[in-house]
């Protein structure tokens, strides 16, 4: 069978924003999406609270995805499809996050998986929108109206990395926002919706 590595943040994580916790498998994207193509496809989930896509996360290794996603695939090499979904925590006001270091770091992301097996296909997923109730979350210790501001204004970035390197991309921004409660991580019923898109996409390209 196809192994499809998930490699991302809270999001695919499936961090919880009512009580801070995790998803149950089935109820988290990559877990339901595990079970909706069981018998085509491995899906490996490789979610992380707080991962970085193009900084040094002082949390450590794990959460520095630029660094992390070379020494996994190490052990990984048989990969047929990488979803990328990385980029949301770059945004962090502390980061300094600009044009520049999103179009360097997901082109470190890119070769980093290439190098390792270059029929890998990557599907690229920016980073969620993030909405003003994050401001009055605990995230504020961390985000800012900056932050709010530099995700609406690269996305464009994004699209121009993955089709310079033949990348797929989709923007779950266009079928769901986050919760009105942390405006930054998904409800269960969007980690349902976006497992069905995903499905679907996976299959139109297998």
């Amino acid at each position: 069978m196809k192994k499809i590595l998930c490699y991302g943040d809270s999001n695919t994580y499936g961090f919880i924003p009512e009580n801070y916790k995790r998803y149950e498998k089935d109820k988290r994207w990559s877990g339901i999406l595990s079970n909706l193509l069981e018998n085509e496809f491995t899906i490996i989930e490789e979610g992380m609270n707080n991962r970085t896509g193009f900084f040094k996360n002082p949390q450590g290794l794990k959460q520095s995805g630029g660094e992390y996603l070379s020494i996994y695939l190490q052990n990984h090499r048989d990969i047929d499809l990488c979803i990328l979904s990385v980029g949301t925590n770059d945004a962090q006001f502390f980061y300094n996050l600009d044009e520049n270091i999103i179009q360097n770091g997901m082109q470190n992301l890119i070769n980093s998986i290439k190098d390792v097996n270059k029929n890998t296909t990557i599907l690229i997923i920016p980073p969620v929108k993030i909405t003003p109730a994050i401001l009055k979350s605990s995230f504020s210790m961390m985000f800012n109206q900056s932050s709010i501001e530099k995700i609406q204004n690269t996305f464009h970035i994004y699209k121009e990395v993955a089709t310079q390197n033949n990348c797929l991309y989709l923007d779950l921004n266009e079928h769901v926002q986050p919760s009105e409660i942390d405006g930054l991580h998904y409800t269960e019923d969007s980690h349902q919706k976006i497992a069905h898109i995903l499905k679907d996409f996976i299959k139109m390209i297998y």
